[in-house]
């Protein structure tokens, strides 16, 4: 998310503690609000999409779910052509 959007959404806030806001104004906070949500689940599913999971020994105990995703974005070197990588 854009910096200045970051600001605004810093802004609204303070404004809605202190004077409150307009009903465009809490539209529109409403809205950033949605988008910086949106952002942070889209930046934690790219990271849990990127982890390995390892026992002890070295073996890839990665669940099924996570290791077709990886597969479907090339990750770890999976391959949708071969089902047990």
């Amino acid at each position: 998310m854009e910096p200045k959007k970051i600001a605004r959404i810093n802004e609204l806030a303070k404004k809605k503690k202190t004077v409150g806001l307009t009903p465009e104004e809490k539209v529109e906070q409403a809205q950033l609000r949605e988008e910086y949500i949106e952002g942070y689940r889209r930046s934690v599913r790219h990271h849990i999409a990127g982890i390995k999971i390892v026992d002890e020994e070295g073996n890839d105990i990665t669940p099924e779910k996570l290791r077709q995703l990886q597969r479907e974005k090339g990750l770890h070197g999976r391959s949708l052509d071969d089902p047990n990588s």
